[in-house]
């Protein structure tokens, strides 16, 4: 059964460990948020938290909608998708890019952006049985200290 797809709304325990346990496996370089980053982070404006719930309570997988207006409309992004490893492949991915899908068009948002590197071949194939498409763009980064 896919998992149950909440917005966090508060920080508690749980969260925070499902976190300390997730971010690990999603970036080597980036350290979990601590709860009062977590709560910062779910209190910002535009910025939408969503968690995959699996039947027994375990908190599984997460993924951040933030959304925003430019002068050219409103855009939004998905960020930081991630999954427990032992839970990948059941569904919870997809069920949290829906629930983001289906958050940006109830604000109006008229198209989602979303990264992921090609290595990621499970979740590049995802995204592209959403419907997402891949762009013919230039993704640059500007390190501060490098």
């Amino acid at each position: 059964m896919p998992a149950t797809i909440e917005e966090a709304t508060e920080v508690d325990l749980d969260l925070g460990a499902a976190f300390v346990r997730l971010i690990p496996q999603l970036s080597s370089s980036s350290p979990a948020p601590d709860v009062d980053q977590l709560a910062e982070i779910i209190a910002t404006p535009g910025t939408t938290v969503f968690m995959a719930r699996a039947d027994d309570g375990t908190l599984i997988g997460s993924l951040t909608l933030v959304t925003f207006r430019i002068p050219t409309g409103l855009r939004a992004i998905i960020e930081d998708v991630v999954v427990d490893e032992a839970a990948r492949g059941q569904g919870a991915a997809k069920a949290l890019t829906k629930a983001a899908l289906a958050k940006a068009e109830s604000l109006g948002i008229k198209t989602v952006d979303l990264t992921s590197r090609p290595s990621r071949e499970a979740a590049n194939q995802l995204y592209q049985s959403l419907g997402f498409e891949l762009r013919e763009t230039n993704v640059y980064r500007f390190s501060f200290g490098a």
